[in-house]
């Protein structure tokens, strides 16, 4: 019974989610937008189940002393500072929190807001570009492993990379001013044909998965088993 009645509601919900999409009708719409507010309300509870267990996860860690237990602290401080500064000062800083600090650089006067958005400003954004600038040295790495010409498609790979890496760098224009229009097409031509077919798989796998789940073929979301 406990695996029979989720069962039931996932395949009556996805019947009906197929059903209203394709036959659009104002009923079968305002069913739709009721779902969809549920999946708010779930989500709400999952993020809240999610920050509770990143929250234990890393207490138990710092009470136990396991590696790199020193990371935990910043995390929990970061998590508490960004929940104040979120609840009190908003996205804007128009929230109660106490008076923003000034600060003069030069002739130019800097008013930090307690706001999200100074957080995402200047912390998230300068955090992912440090993380993305790591990164095209990783991908440089990996690009030279996977397009060692070994084959004959292996080498096709490693020129199109090359004329693409190139051409998109101004100094291709100064090899040949025709370089960049070369790697734009084969941006536009020979890489979105491959998205597209890439696209197109996912969305089967999606899909077939999708009827397993609805079927109760695929039970690993109920914990596996039978």
């Amino acid at each position: 019974m406990q695996r029979t009645i989720p069962l039931m509601i996932v395949l009556i919900i996805g019947i009906a989610m197929l059903i209203q999409f394709f036959i659009p009708h104002k009923i079968s719409k305002e069913i739709y937008m009721n779902f969809l507010d549920w999946l708010g309300i779930i989500a709400s509870f999952a993020l809240v189940l999610g920050l509770g267990s990143l929250i234990n996860h890393h207490i138990d860690k710092i009470q136990r002393k396991r590696e790199h237990w020193q990371y935990s602290w910043v995390t929990l401080i970061s998590i508490l500072i960004v929940a104040i500064i979120g609840l009190f000062g908003g996205m804007e800083g128009k929230g109660p929190l106490p008076v923003q600090p000034q600060i003069m650089i030069g002739n130019k006067l800097i008013v930090i807001k307690y706001s999200i958005q100074t957080i995402y400003d200047n912390i998230i954004t300068p955090l992912g570009g440090t993380m993305f600038a790591l990164l095209a040295f990783f991908m440089s790495s990996a690009a030279y492993r996977a397009f060692r010409a070994r084959t004959f498609e292996a080498t096709l790979l490693l020129i199109a990379a090359f004329i693409v890496m190139v051409g998109v760098v101004p100094i291709g224009y100064y090899i040949s001013p025709k370089l960049p229009h070369l790697a734009q097409w084969i941006m536009d031509v020979p890489n979105t044909a491959s998205k597209r077919g890439i696209l197109f798989g996912v969305g089967l796998g999606v899909a077939a998965t999708s009827l397993k789940i609805m079927l109760g073929i695929e039970r690993n979301w109920l914990g596996g088993g039978k």
